[in-house]
């Protein structure tokens, strides 16, 4: 089948992925299936566990759509932007692209953005 999403190991719809991804990046739970988190001082927060060291990878196939690609990425950079928008109001009142710029940088080293896109493959060919 074209354009599917595989993640964790499961098939799911684009809709799903913001929110698999929030999870992932976040680990509320401390799950050993996840991101490992680590005891941080991020200014203006103090001390936090968090998981800066994540990585979202993503692969496409080659016979991806431009179309699936794009909603895939915007996915993934919509997910960070509610969390940091979620953490900036918590602290703030504010959305994350209303603060300072120090106030960012203390944001997105709770939340960095780590998407890594790795060489596509050729999944569905046969030979």
């Amino acid at each position: 089948m074209n354009n599917q999403i595989l993640c964790g190991g499961e098939y799911i719809e684009i809709k799903q992925l913001r929110e698999k991804a929030k999870a992932f990046i976040k680990n509320d739970n401390n799950s050993d299936h996840m991101p490992e988190k680590e005891l941080i001082d991020v200014p203006y927060f103090g001390e936090m566990m968090i998981t800066n060291k994540h990585i979202i990878s993503v692969q496409n196939d080659r016979g991806t759509s431009y179309q699936a690609y794009l909603d895939v990425q915007n996915e993934l950079v919509a997910a960070y932007n509610e969390l940091r928008n979620d953490v900036s109001r918590g602290r703030w009142g504010r959305r994350f692209a209303d603060l300072d710029e120090e106030q960012q940088k203390a944001v997105q080293t709770i939340y960095p953005l780590n998407i890594s896109e790795a060489e596509p493959k050729s999944y569905g060919d046969r030979k």
